[in-house]
């Protein structure tokens, strides 16, 4: 991807407020949250209200009435700011999605809890740890932890021990294909010969 590409991101995602900017920080999303801390550097509690988007529709306008089905990246766009709130994991503490517990609330408004992340709002764009969703007002909050029941439902035939990555079909072909490393079965022999 060449610089222009690059720029033209960046613009696209400050003017879509993707990027958080000093002046959007300046609201306190952790009044209230139940969220856990889980210790990640730059951590911090927030839970607020927005709409549950596709974020690929969002910055492209491809927009399909289902957010993508399941196979699209999911956002919030906030409601106290506008801003674009990338959600990057539910609350599960492997490396699991938050699109099976999102997609439910496709275009619908939600109250949300779990963590911001990221070390320096001001010049990095944050994400965020989805732990509790409601639709927006009601009492009780659902737990985000739906992604390895929805793991386990598509792949039947993958059970057995050690975390869901270790089995997935797609990391086991992409493995068998690439190696390891994904540089080839050579230099994952030369790095076992280098490192026994």
């Amino acid at each position: 991807m060449g610089s222009k590409h690059i720029a033209a991101i960046v613009i696209a995602a400050l003017g879509l407020g993707v990027v958080s900017t000093p002046a959007a920080v300046a609201e306190d999303f952790s009044k209230g949250s139940k969220a856990e801390e889980f210790g990640l550097v730059g951590e911090k509690k927030a839970t607020f209200s927005g709409k549950v988007v596709d974020v690929l529709c969002e910055l492209s306008g491809d927009c399909p009435a289902d957010c993508g089905a399941g196979n699209r990246n999911l956002g919030i766009v906030r409601a106290s700011d506008n801003k674009l709130v990338l959600v990057s994991k539910n609350a599960q503490f492997e490396f699991n999605g938050p699109v099976e517990d999102l997609l439910p609330y496709c275009n619908k408004e939600v109250d949300v809890d779990g963590l911001m992340i990221g070390e320096d709002p001001g010049v990095a764009a944050q994400v965020y740890m989805l732990q509790f969703i409601r639709n927006k007002g009601e009492a009780e909050w659902t737990k985000a932890d739906k992604w390895t029941a929805a793991w386990n439902k598509r792949n039947p035939d993958s059970q057995g021990e050690g975390p869901w990555y270790r089995r997935d079909p797609r990391v086991v072909k992409q493995i068998e294909k690439n190696g390891y490393f994904g540089l080839g079965h050579e230099v994952d022999e030369k790095w076992r010969a280098e490192n026994q």
